[in-house]
């Protein structure tokens, strides 16, 4: 029977289906320090603990591990060059955070446009102040991020009769969600006269710190953040320079430190809106992670094409 090692942590409930898990393979659930006593064997890895690094350091100890399943959209902290260059397949959790994760994208546009923080600010202080709210029609955003999170985004959007560009490696005139696809590479030129940035681009060394200084300074007076993505996609320093100078406002549900650090002037910025990495996990998140990986199993088992491959060199699951 196959060896199928889970990779969890004391914070985290097993799988709901374990039982059903382990009706098909052998199951070991492991902890981090486990990990290298625990992989050894093993013809599969299931990390449930999606940020964990812990397979890198157990790495030597994979003598038969044919397949990593990672519990989650973004596979940045669980590939490494070893894992890279091996004949190792790896799939992830593709479309189970597509929906959730462009609706609080949709959220937080409106809640910027219509001046929602403001106003339980006002309530809060007991004050009835008359204001005009922005239409969102027409507003134009720019989504940094082609995948299959940018394009429920895109097409949300464009529902909301936005008007929406995308950024992805390679620009493109005809894209079904997007319309235009604008080139990577020319980012600081693009974001001139946008109103709304989403930032959703997988972590990988070619989009590290892609929003730097230079895209941000080009961002218009009153333009709105939203990094939904990974918190090393902004140059964090550059970017609370620039919301100091109140400038433009941003909603982070990612940081360059997770849990972010109680000293970070992003805490007392009032133009600054935090969410704790949670714009994905809409409720029953884990059930549906833990049916996905089952219905991979089985198709892993019977010897089938999986869904959701990640291109290891590239980062990130290919679209289109």
């Amino acid at each position: 029977m196959p060896v199928l090692t889970i990779l969890t942590d004391d914070a985290l409930s097993p799988p709901p289906n374990l039982d059903r898990l382990r009706e098909l393979v052998e199951v070991r659930l492991s902890s981090a320090a486990d990990l290298p006593a625990l992989v050894r064997g093993a013809d599969a890895v299931f990390g449930w603990d999606f940020f964990s690094g812990a397979l890198r350091e157990a790495w030597p100890a994979a003598d038969r591990l044919r397949w990593l399943h990672v519990a989650a959209a973004g596979v940045d902290a669980m590939l490494f060059p070893e894992l890279v260059d091996s004949e190792v397949v790896v799939t992830n959790a593709t479309g189970q955070f597509d929906r959730p994760i462009a609706e609080f994208v949709a959220a937080q546009v409106l809640a910027e446009a219509k001046q929602l923080y403001p106003m339980h600010d006002l309530q809060q202080r007991k004050q009835w102040r008359h204001r005009e709210t922005e239409l969102i029609a027409g507003r134009r955003v720019l989504v940094v991020g082609t995948g299959g999170i940018g394009r429920a985004i895109a097409r949300l959007l464009r529902a909301l009769d936005m008007s929406v560009t995308g950024v992805g490696r390679v620009a493109r005139e005809t894209d079904p969600d997007f319309g235009t696809v604008l080139s990577s590479d020319r980012l600081a030129e693009h974001v001139c006269g946008v109103d709304h940035l989403v930032v959703i681009a997988p972590l990988t060394d070619s989009t590290r710190g892609m929003i730097d200084a230079q895209v941000l300074a080009a961002l218009p007076d009153g333009a709105q953040v939203i990094n939904v993505g990974r918190g090393a996609l902004i140059d964090e320093q550059a970017l609370i320079a620039l919301l100091s100078t109140g400038r433009i406002t941003a909603a982070l549900d990612v940081v360059q430190t997770e849990p972010l650090p109680v000293d970070s002037p992003l805490w007392e910025l009032p133009n600054v809106h935090l969410s704790p990495h949670m714009s994905g996990d809409v409720n029953g998140w884990r059930d549906r992670l833990a049916e996905q990986f089952e219905a991979n199993l089985r198709r892993w088992l019977a010897g089938d094409e999986l869904h959701g491959v990640v291109d290891k060199r590239a980062g990130y699951v290919r679209h289109g």
